[in-house]
């Protein structure tokens, strides 16, 4: 069984600054992709960034120059730092990775259980 647990999310000030945590544990034999997306009220489900094994990143328009996604691989962990926060980011944000649970296992995703991030103006 695998989990991905989310910390760090929170009410800030328009312009602050929040760190976003996940770790996966259980049964992981390796972790492709990791990343983080958003759900605001009454919208879809978005990618805000992402980073692969090897240390690729994509981003979101909305929040390149503001977030950085980075991992530390020896603890099956992703982070989310978010810069120069805007009221527009409010949001739940989920972390998803994709892994494999054996050796021949094909690569799923999984997701945690979100984290609310606010942002007052």
């Amino acid at each position: 069984q695998v989990q991905l647990v989310e910390s760090g999310g929170g009410l800030v000030q328009a312009g602050g600054s929040l760190r976003l945590s996940c770790v996966a544990s259980g049964s992981i034999s390796s972790i492709g992709a990791m990343g983080w997306y958003r759900q605001a009220p009454g919208k879809q489900r978005e990618l805000v960034a992402a980073i692969t094994a090897g240390g690729t990143t994509n981003f979101a328009d909305s929040v390149k120059g503001r977030f950085t996604i980075s991992r530390d691989n020896a603890k099956n962990t992703v982070y989310l730092q978010m810069n120069s926060l805007k009221p527009e980011d409010t949001a739940i944000y989920y972390c998803n990775s994709q892994l494999r649970t054996s050796t021949w296992s094909r690569l799923s995703d999984y997701w945690g259980q979100g984290t609310q991030v606010t942002v007052s103006s």
